[in-house]
């Protein structure tokens, strides 16, 4: 189908700002009378406020205020294992007890070093194994795992079990969460090959660009709120929340954000954000709170490390007839989520596993929080079930490229836990135009051959993550000069997708887009509830409901102009900005002048009146607001049932040196299934920034603290060994099989997550296959690592760590 918008690169209205410096980040912000909050964090691991002492810092000149958890919470902390505004009961290092605001930053920070904290330290943990063993300490004051709606509980193992497990054995505890499907015994005693094996994934920080910092200032009973975001409208009712004021007179100001990968994309995620709106209330002055890196590492979100054990079974023509997993999953000081849970529908999924269970337990660590990172539990797994097809297919004598084509998903498909259909999917179509286009054929001629301490690996890796959602609504405006504004409460993280998913509604009305305003950046532009944008999700939900508010106000258009000129709406076409009769073009309005009719009646036509029923409470205070200014087009969206995946395949080639356990990436090709292309330039960079961090999960991120104190050996840039310029390959070629997802209206789903998987996955296959298909089962696999297992010292001095270097 040929699209006016759709398919096409655009120069978003930001970029300018960007490439000028001259837009602003919430650090960029001033107020009259604006003064500055420092933090004072948690040295310890573990531990409880006994008292604080500031009365020498309160004396100060220029010092105005001091904020502590017992002004953010009179009734108490809430009793969960969330980040908190601030604690008195911290549970890692790095964790705010208290603010300070004075007149500049140098005085905020000599004003904290005369503050006298003591502290009571509690026993911390680093290994969630080492919690889970009978009589181990907890990362919490009320045990080491926190069980929805009941409560803090204490999880533990004998001794036994816990050894058993380190060993590499299946393990046998009682599990938190389950799921399966299919005959397991059944699926592995049909099966021709069979492999186990335990395996780690870490941890690791965000990293995000930008801190997270805030400023906040209350004026007239409203609170204004500068801060840093993946979300804009979805996060207001939350932030709302935290701070204590109704949804109507809270402001979020955010028009752009330096990254954001999870952590920041809903209120419960970034509560500190709500220290300078407390501290301004308090003080009545405007608040400035900048984040610094160290700050930001320690609350900014970390992906949650795994402790597994896994076996998969095959049949003899390729078929992954089982998939067994048990996982421990390390929620770190504050936070967790669904990872462990994520990767084995994953499997399920990509690889159409017939018969599958999973058992999985969530334990804290006094390690950094832990939250959703970019396809969290999918990214991991991917890492470690790659090189497992690799060795099936040696073993039962299969193409690597062709065990893959027989388990991918395709149109028709079911897959996960729920065994949902997808909406639509086209991984066979992406396998075949990436080996295409990597010349996998010639490629795979030169796998594991040696040029002195050279070797040639060869890999191939797919990823995957549901990429859409629905229940958002829609807002589009045509003013009386013809201009039509595209309200959209996604934020904007970086990726654009809050202008291309405005594009749909541009194309609906085939409307130039030099005529087309995105009003956004803040919620008192009055903007509708969007989906948190996480998940892969935007592109997907958000077309649909800029889509569908075009739609109505398309039809409000030709009813307008039937009004006008006769007959009925459905005798009308447009074209050229103009709605006319489609059997004499001659006789028409301009999109202008339908406006202008448009407010003249009022009513339905402008939002005053007769709205959907189902429309979000924040949407119906959006309309309310601008009702009577324009003519105006709003949409809810109806559920849909089916699964809407993105998915991704990764084929590479690397140069792996046995002497040093270094490997450069010779050549990467990396395909996407998203449905139809929204925005090409936007999609190719989701895809080469997905492959920097799926270079980095494979081989270099990872948790590192200290064992004797806890505290975190890896807070930065550097030490967190995100990879570099020298490590990723010089192009990363991007292509992309652009075929509809039938159930979005311009045929588009996301691609953001699996883009790193895919990679993962194709590295840790190369890896393996570098090394004559030995199998780490790790992420990262890191050049200690490799040089280890080139030397033949194959024992680790602890099995399974987690948080810690493994031997």
């Amino acid at each position: 189908m040929a699209y006016m918008h759709i398919g096409k690169d655009f120069v978003p209205p930001d970029v300018n700002g960007k490439v000028t410096g001259r837009i602003k980040y919430a650090e960029d912000y001033t107020r009259e009378g604006m003064v500055y909050a420092r933090l004072l964090t948690s040295p310890i691991p573990h531990a409880r406020v006994v008292n604080i002492d500031a009365t020498e810092a309160l004396a100060m000149d220029g010092v105005f205020g001091l904020l502590t958890a017992d002004d953010v919470y009179p009734d108490g902390e809430p009793q969960s294992t969330g980040l908190k505004v601030l604690t008195n009961e911290p549970t890692l290092v790095g964790e705010p007890i208290l603010a300070l605001a004075a007149i500049d930053e140098k005085t905020a920070e000599t004003a904290i070093s005369k503050i006298s904290v003591t502290f009571e330290r509690l026993p911390f943990v680093l290994d969630p194994l080492d919690s889970l063993a009978e009589g181990g300490p907890d990362a919490y004051n009320g045990g080491n795992t926190y069980v929805f709606r009941q409560g803090f509980a204490s999880e533990k193992w004998s001794a036994d079990q816990v050894a058993s497990f380190r060993a590499g054995n299946e393990p046998t505890a009682e599990p938190q969460q389950t799921f399966a499907y299919g005959d397991l015994d059944a699926a592995l005693g049909e099966s021709a090959f069979v492999y186990e094996t335990a395996f780690t994934t870490a941890g690791y920080p965000h990293q995000s660009m930008e801190p997270r910092s805030a400023m906040a200032y209350w004026e007239n009973g409203k609170l204004y709120l500068h801060g840093t975001s993946q979300s804009l409208s979805a996060l207001a009712d939350g932030m709302a929340s935290i701070v204590g004021v109704p949804q109507e007179d809270f402001v979020f100001i955010n028009e752009a954000t330096g990254g954001g990968f999870g952590q920041r994309a809903r209120a419960n995620s970034i509560p500190s954000m709500a220290i300078p709106a407390k501290m301004s209330q308090k003080i009545n002055r405007p608040v400035m709170m900048r984040v610094t890196r160290d700050e930001e590492t320690a609350i900014g979100g970390a992906r949650q490390g795994f402790q597994g054990w896994i076996k998969c079974g095959f049949k003899a023509d390729g078929t992954m007839a089982a998939a067994d997993l048990y996982i421990i999953s390390d929620n770190g000081g504050k936070g967790g989520g669904g990872d462990a849970y994520s990767a084995a529908d994953c499997i399920s999924i990509l690889y159409q596993t017939e018969a599958v269970r999973f058992r999985g337990t969530s334990i804290g660590s006094n390690t950094g929080h832990r939250g959703a990172q970019r396809g969290p539990g999918q990214n991991q797994i991917a890492a470690i079930i790659a090189p497992i097809l690799d060795k099936a297919a040696e073993e039962l004598g299969i193409d690597r490229l062709k065990i893959r084509q027989i388990n991918t998903p395709q149109n028709g498909d079911v897959g996960g836990a729920r065994q949902i259909p997808f909406t639509s999917a086209y991984m066979p179509e992406a396998l075949k135009m990436g080996a295409e286009q990597f010349n996998l054929e010639e490629r795979m001629a030169r796998s594991r051959k040696r040029n002195g301490t050279k070797v040639t690996g060869i890999g191939i890796g797919q990823g995957y993550h549901d990429a859409g959602r629905s229940g958002m609504d829609g807002i589009v405006r045509l003013t009386a000069d013809g201009r039509l504004k595209v309200h959209n409460g996604v934020g904007n993280l970086g990726t654009y997708s809050y202008a291309s998913t405005s594009r749909a509604a541009a194309e609906v009305l085939q409307m130039p887009w030099e005529h087309v305003d995105i009003v956004t950046g803040r919620t008192d532009r009055h903007l509708p509830i969007t989906s948190p944008q996480d998940g892969s999700n935007s592109i997907f939900t958000n077309t649909r409901t800029n889509y569908g508010a075009a739609m109505d106000l398309l039809n409000k258009m030709k009813e307008l102009a039937a009004m006008e000129l006769g007959g009925d709406a459905a005798d009308y076409d447009f074209a050229d900005e103009r709605v006319f009769k489609t059997a004499a073009p001659s006789e028409g309005m301009t999109f202008a002048e339908i406006a202008q009719k448009g407010i003249a009646l009022g009513g339905k036509f402008t939002g005053a009146s007769d709205l959907p029923e189902e429309l979000n409470d924040f949407t119906k205070i959006s309309v309310n607001r601008l009702a009577g200014e324009s003519l105006m087009g709003i949409y809810h969206d109806t559920p849909h049932n089916n699964n809407p995946p993105g998915f991704t395949v990764t084929f590479t080639e690397i140069e792996m040196d046995i002497e040093t356990g270094k490997y450069d990436i010779v050549e990467m090709v990396t395909i996407g299934d998203c449905g139809t292309v929204v925005h090409p330039q936007g999609l190719k960079n989701q895809l080469v920034g997905g492959a920097v961090w799926g270079i980095g999960l494979a081989g270099y991120e990872r948790h590192l603290y200290d064992p004797q104190n806890g505290l975190p050996a890896s807070t930065g840039y550097w030490q967190s060994k995100i990879p570099t310029m020298m490590d990723t390959p010089a192009k990363i070629k991007t292509g992309w099989v652009d075929l509809p997802d039938p159930e979005n209206p311009v045929g588009a789903r996301g691609i953001g997550e699996p883009a790193m998987g895919a990679v993962a996955a194709a590295l840790a296959s190369a890896i393996s296959d570098s090394l004559d298909g030995h199998l780490f089962s790790a992420a990262p696999v890191t050049a200690d690592m490799i040089i280890n297992h080139v030397a033949g010292v194959t024992s680790e001095a602890v099995p399974l760590a987690q948080n810690n270097f493994r031997g």
